[in-house]
């Protein structure tokens, strides 16, 4: 059976908000604005999104 996953799109620019958060957005592989990666739908995924829910939209 396949893991589940959810995507994860950076919709704001990282620049100017604390160092956590753009490190946050950096481990889960997101480096430009509008790029979208898919993560493992995991507490520890989820908690990171929604760490940074401010500048990423997630969708299932």
């Amino acid at each position: 059976m396949a893991e589940k996953r959810f995507k994860v799109t950076l919709v704001k620019s990282p620049i100017g908000c604390k160092q956590a958060h753009r490190a946050t957005v950096r481990a889960m592989g997101l480096r430009r604005i509008s790029q979208t990666v898919e993560l493992p739908d995991t507490p520890q995924a989820r908690g990171m999104a929604l760490s940074v829910a401010y500048l990423v939209r997630c969708e299932d």
